[in-house]
């Protein structure tokens, strides 16, 4: 109840109760009345009208039971013996992370979960949601007051989920090809639940995945000795290249020198045939000498 009401009630009372016969004294009861009125009627234009802040909705409770319909922001006209409680409807945010720095009253160590192969794999995540306005009357009705949504549905339901989920996958496969996926998974599940008790989820990020040691040093060499194959492919790659070079080169090689060799050998034996006629010409005897194949064949005649 209004405190201006109260002062008003205090006023009539007093202005009421005085029992002397003065008239000075009972023009004062007089005044006193009239402005014990003013006062309620004051006090109760006031408890009539909430002011309800920009991101935030109002939740009427009148006698003990929540009303079904909420308070926008801005002024509202309600019952005056009507209790009003604020629902925050903006973004809010719960983080599970290690580092020091993000730790705040909504937030939490990383969660720690067992992947399908049985290693202990740890998680840094943010889950953005947000209070369904229209719902907020009975979340104030089932789970409480204020903001103690958030420890009974937003964390336990947020890290089951999680948990929940891990237990599908290869740690490898958290680390790198089925991070999105598993991302999504959880997303669907916790929206899903999220959805039957008022509160929107709006987006997920898984940020970090860390790995046992043993299998950060296995992921490392396996990515060296791939990394160290692809190097000795290419240089096995560049080798073969270079040999069919050297083949092909040594190929043309050898043919221009068999034609130039063949070339020469037919110039080398005219030149020889040329020889032998100009030494039989030179000869007393008589002769006929026929040089050549079929084809181009020379005749000379000579009857000395």
């Amino acid at each position: 109840m209004s405190l201006l009401i109260v002062i008003g009630i205090t006023l009539l009372v007093l202005g009421m109760t005085n029992p002397t016969n003065n008239i000075a004294v009972k023009r004062m009861a007089g005044i006193l009345r009239i402005a014990g009125i003013l006062v309620v009627i004051l006090g109760i234009f006031s408890s009539a009208i909430r002011m309800v802040e920009p991101g935030k909705v109002g939740v009427k409770s009148l006698f003990g039971k929540v009303q079904p319909a909420t308070l926008s922001s801005g002024l509202n006209i309600i019952n005056p013996l009507a209790k009003v409680e604020l629902f925050d409807i903006t973004t809010q945010s719960y983080t599970m992370s290690g580092s020091e720095q993000e730790r705040s009253q909504q937030s939490d160590g990383p969660i720690r979960v067992l992947s399908a192969d049985g290693l202990e794999v740890t998680i840094d995540m943010t889950v953005l949601y947000r209070v369904n306005p229209q719902q907020a009357p009975a979340i104030r009705r089932e789970i409480g007051p204020g903001d103690t949504y958030i420890d009974k549905i937003v964390r336990p339901t947020a890290r089951t989920r999680i948990r929940d989920n891990a237990v599908m996958y290869n740690a490898i496969d958290l680390y790198s090809k089925k991070r999105d996926e598993f991302q999504a998974n959880i997303f669907e599940s916790i929206r899903s639940d999220f959805e039957t008790r008022g509160i929107v989820l709006e987006n997920l990020l898984v940020r970090n995945v860390s790995l046992p040691e043993s299998v950060k040093m296995a992921i490392e060499a396996k990515i060296n000795a791939e990394q160290e194959a692809q190097k000795m492919q290419f240089v096995l790659q560049k080798e073969t290249q270079e040999a069919e070079r050297k083949r092909v080169e040594a190929k043309g090689i050898s043919d221009y020198q068999r034609t130039i060799s063949a070339s020469l050998n037919d110039r080398l034996l005219k030149y020889e045939q040329i020889k032998v006629m100009q030494n039989l010409v030179k000869t007393n005897n008589s002769k006929v000498i026929i040089l050549g194949d079929s084809n181009n064949a020379s005749m000379l005649i000579n009857d000395k």
